[in-house]
């Protein structure tokens, strides 16, 4: 595959590490970290088993449209116990438990790729230059199979909602 790169307001900023994740394949089983001062680490697979999943890859949860994209999937859709929303981000733990804490979703859950960028390497989200993760939306259904891909090209630009949304909805109607 030809290198791909992520680019900020029509601007190339970074080639992104990692063969990006494609429809109909076994999700990868991958963990990132959920401690600053340990070694927990919540495995997206593993520790969801059953569930469709949401993986809502974001550069930093302190911009706006990352602040945006993550309380909307969580608002629309983590009430629903058949449905687990991951946010990944190279934040640390800490500052998004403080970002939850701020933003009333106490229980939303949090993967740091900030460590190793294992998350964005198996998915195909690791911005090099920057060691941030590209914004992207992947839904995986219960049985770990990946249902909708969308790789954002520019980091400044949003996800499509309403296609993740009803790929969730197909995958829990399947």
């Amino acid at each position: 595959m030809s290198e791909r790169y992520v680019s900020l307001k029509g601007n190339p900023l970074s080639p992104i590490l990692g063969e990006p994740v494609q429809v109909g394949q076994q999700a990868p089983a991958v963990a990132g970290r959920t401690n600053v001062f340990g070694t927990a680490t919540f495995d997206i697979m593993g520790d969801t088993v059953g569930k469709v999943r949401v993986l809502n890859f974001v550069p930093s949860l302190n911009t706006r449209i990352c602040d945006l994209q993550t309380r909307r999937f969580n608002s629309e859709l983590a009430a629903d116990a058949r449905i687990a929303v991951i946010t990944i981000s190279a934040d640390l733990p800490s500052m998004q438990k403080n970002w939850c804490a701020t933003a009333g979703l106490p229980d939303a859950i949090m993967v740091s790729d900030a460590f190793d960028m294992a998350v964005g390497t198996a998915y195909g989200t690791y911005i090099r230059d920057v060691r941030l993760d590209q914004r992207a939306v992947i839904v995986v259904d219960a049985g770990g199979v990946v249902r909708h891909t969308e790789y954002c090209p520019d980091i400044s630009m949003e996800p499509d909602y309403d296609r993740a949304l009803s790929a969730v909805k197909a995958a829990l109607a399947a």
